[in-house]
């Protein structure tokens, strides 16, 4: 093949990898595995390379001796990169050919054959070897180091699942049987595949020249080998504790599953993992007595360990390299999830494949990690772990039938979608069709799914990277097993529980609620949907902010910021706040500061989201207040686009709301507008006026049910507004009557039956702001100037 005449110096020094295993992604030919694009080199000097995220061209980029050197290849694209001793290989996009580099000036083409593309790719110090993707039974090739022809492994009729090279020997595991078959010029290779011979596994890696490890059938990691510096010793071992090991000389490192941080063992004690504390990593490579990491927060790397040259470095040791893609850019579907970021880390050439959390598919079960009678301890936990979720899986079975059977679902009937809190649903509104050909739930996934594309590629928003994807076990992690200490609140699809990520973010999780009301699940499917599609491409200071979700297998979950005084709702008509008076929102200026931070954020929705988006599901409940007490929206499991202009007459879908907060026009006509969010608003400001919720019961011992709009809108219309203000409050000083005499007429023509006869949400910021400076203003007046209600 044609040479470069400006080849990077860093080849014509000597390269060292670590023990390095590559697999590759599904790319164009729709095969499994994750790819390795950080490699570590060592030798003569210590090189780490990279393949460098947001580029047209995916290059390879590489740091040496403090200093980041040209691309390698620049013109090229590359899926992944591996090493050892003085070796660095890189798989070119699609697999097909694998280039490799040593100490001369000159990369080397060792493979190229586009009929059969590589899909695994190890590096060790005398052997490289790949995986191909190929029908005949032998899928795993070798090439000895500075000979381009292929070595023949001592094995025949065998397909490989993976494969790792080391110092002095290499391993694969067994496609059908899951047994482990080393090959090399040692004979430790015979002594670990000796060691292996009970244990079944889906992956193994080879370090130094003495020993490797591996992740088992059941979970558990299994090391085997000499143990002179405790790189046997891992430090606790549970089922699927592990998602990822790194091997150097003495030492082992792997990525916690649950947190994705990183314990490592041996190394003769001197291999300290406090750097990298509170720090999640999506992967690890190992030099000889040091390790590097892919962090998951912005990509960086980060390496550590008593053999870095951390001289370049007083702390951190964090490479100045370009961000990192976290695995290939492809343009096949994923067998789990998407990096939410992808679009913009792959320059919009393809989508990035999360690796399964855990795998979908296991093999047959193996022996334990030690003596198979009596079962371990481990594997009896892991057996209980299958055995839970058989049984939980046949109870989710038997709900699913009494949900068809309850709802009608599977005879072609349709639930109306309501909110979590008792709602009601108009009786006379227009049905859909059964010929229509997409359902509202489908559609809405659609445009989930294209608004989330729309945010990852940074078309749709300057917010490009803020709605993350978080596996289902870091959410366990953070609620503490969504414990009931950390149940905070309700939202229209599930429960709301309070959780701290990993970097010590407090966020809100909204997870759906689970089978006991299963008859709610396609209800609760579609307010996930929406609530995805609206938030990924919202962002404003009075909208409570979207951090991510969780989509796997059944589990829908939202992650919102965490909002630390709760709802409106629970200030207002709490037990505590009713008792002791005490609330911090006890103060008449600060309730109209809410209720306008409530509504900049409703007409953000109406007059400059685009399309126009209608709540739905305006209620004190849905409007939280942060840390500093201001004011956001929340909650969009109900809301839709807004209809058309000069669209009066808009009928998407039967009424829901929440009983006592819905526009009776839209209840009773099934019309929708924006004054139908005008309607809930103005009850909301009802509330804060009077202290009372949206529907009570008027009396010292009872009564009967009376809504606040019944209750105050009559004395509002007789000049009597002091006469239904919350006493809990007080009078309002004289700066502050016309400033709450300016709400209360604004609150009362915003819940007129007629939605012509309501202000906009234009207006009724306006009229929020004027009450707002008139409580700092005591010479300010209202009579000299009308009030600004206008309609439509």
């Amino acid at each position: 093949m044609t040479t470069t005449t400006h080849f990077p110096a860093v080849i014509a020094t000597t390269f060292l990898i670590s023990v390095a295993v590559c697999l590759l992604p599904p790319s164009v030919h729709a095969l499994g595995g994750s790819a390795a694009t950080l490699a570590v080199v060592y030798g003569s000097s210590t090189t780490v390379c990279t393949i460098a995220a947001q580029n047209p061209i995916q290059q390879i980029q590489c740091w040496r001796d403090g200093q980041v050197l040209p691309p390698i290849l620049p013109t090229i694209s590359f899926d992944a990169v591996a090493g050892g001793r003085d070796t660095l290989c890189g798989v070119r996009s699609g697999g097909f050919s694998l280039l490799c580099w040593n100490t001369t000036l000159n990369p080397k083409r060792i493979y190229n054959d586009a009929s059969a593309p590589l899909t695994s790719l190890a590096v060790g110090d005398t052997q490289i070897c790949a995986l191909r993707n190929v029908t005949t039974a032998d899928n795993a090739i070798c090439w000895r180091e500075n000979n381009r022809s292929s070595a023949q492994i001592p094995t025949a009729n065998s397909q490989f699942r993976s494969i790792s090279s080391g110092s002095e020997f290499s391993c694969g595991i067994r496609e059908i049987s899951n047994q482990v078959f080393c090959w090399g010029g040692n004979a430790i290779s015979n002594s670990i595949q000796s060691d292996f011979a009970n244990s079944s596994m889906t992956n193994i890696q080879v370090g130094g020249g003495s020993f490797a490890c591996g992740i088992n059938t059941t979970g558990f990691v299994v090391c085997k080998g000499e143990n002179d510096n405790g790189q046997l010793n891992v430090p606790s071992n549970t089922a699927y504790e592990y998602r990822g090991l790194a091997l150097g000389a003495n030492h082992t490192c792997a990525i916690r599953r649950l947190n994705r941080t990183v314990v490592c063992w041996g190394g003769n004690g001197e291999f300290s993992t406090n750097i990298t504390d509170d720090i999640s990593f999506e992967s690890i490579s190992a030099g000889l007595n040091f390790t590097c990491g892919l962090t998951t927060t912005n990509f960086s790397v980060i390496c550590w360990g008593p053999g870095f040259p951390n001289r370049y470095y007083s702390s951190g040791f964090e490479l100045p390299l370009q961000k990192t893609l976290p695995g290939p850019c492809v343009h096949t579907a994923c067998e789990c999830n998407v990096y939410p970021s992808s679009q913009t880390l792959c320059s919009g050439n393809g989508h990035i494949c999360r690796p399964c959390d855990i795998p979908t598919s296991i093999p047959s079960l193996g022996p334990s990690p030690s003596s198979p009678s009596p079962p371990s301890k481990g594997l009896t936990r892991g057996l209980l772990v299958f055995a839970i979720v058989g049984s939980v899986g046949g109870f989710a079975g038997i709900c699913t039938i009494i949900y068809c059977l309850w709802t009608g679902v599977c005879f072609g009937k349709k639930k109306i979608h309501n909110s979590v809190q008792p709602t009601i649903t108009g009786s006379n509104g227009a049905q859909q069709s059964n010929s229509s050909p997409l359902s509202r739930s489908s559609t809405l996934r659609r445009q989930g799914s294209i608004l989330m594309r729309r945010q990852r590629s940074g078309t749709s928003s300057k917010n490009t990277d803020k709605a993350e994807e978080f596996l289902f076990t870091d959410l366990v992690a953070a609620t503490n097993g969504f414990a009931l200490e950390n149940k905070i609140g309700a939202g229209s699809f599930g429960v709301v529980y309070k959780g701290k990520l990993p970097d010590g973010r407090e966020v809100a999780i909204k997870r759906s609620e689970t089978c006991s009301k299963t008859k709610k699940f396609q209800e609760k499917e579609t307010a996930f949907d929406s609530e995805l599609a609206f938030l990924s491409r919202l962002h404003h200071k009075h909208l409570v902010r979207l951090v991510g979700y969780c989509e796997e297998r059944d589990e829908r979950l939202l992650v919102y910021e965490y909002m630390k005084n709760g709802a409106l709702y629970d200030h207002l008509h709490s037990k505590n706040n009713v008792e002791k008076g005490s609330s911090f929102v006890n103060s008449w200026k600060t309730r109209i500061k809410i209720s306008l931070d409530a509504a900049r954020g409703i007409e953000y929705l109406h007059n400059y989201a685009v399309p126009p988006i209608i709540h739905r599901d305006i209620k004190s409940s849905n409007i939280l207040l942060d840390e500093n007490w201001t004011a956001r929206v929340s909650d969009f499991g109900l809301s839709l686009m807004g209809p058309p202009e000069n669209d009066r007459d808009y009928r998407p879908t039967k009424a829901a709301g929440t009983v006592g907060y819905i526009d009776p026009e839209y209840y009773g006509l099934n019309v929708l507008t924006a004054k139908s969010d005008v309607y809930g608003l103005g009850v909301v400001l009802l509330e804060l006026l009077t202290g009372r919720r949206a529907i009570f019961k008027n009396g010292e011992n009872g009564g009967e049910p009376i809504r606040v709009v019944d209750y105050a809108v009559p004395a509002i219309v007789a000049g009597e507004v002091a006469g239904i203000l919350d006493g809990r409050v007080g009078l309002p000083e004289v700066r502050e009557a016309e400033a709450v005499e300016l709400v209360a007429y604004t609150a009362m023509h915003c819940v007129h039956l007629e939605s012509r006869d309501r202000p906009t949400m234009s207006d009724i910021v306006a009229n929020l702001e004027r009450a707002l400076a008139l409580c700092d203003d005591s010479h300010g007046s209202i009579s000299s100037g009308p009030i600004s209600i206008v309609s439509d």
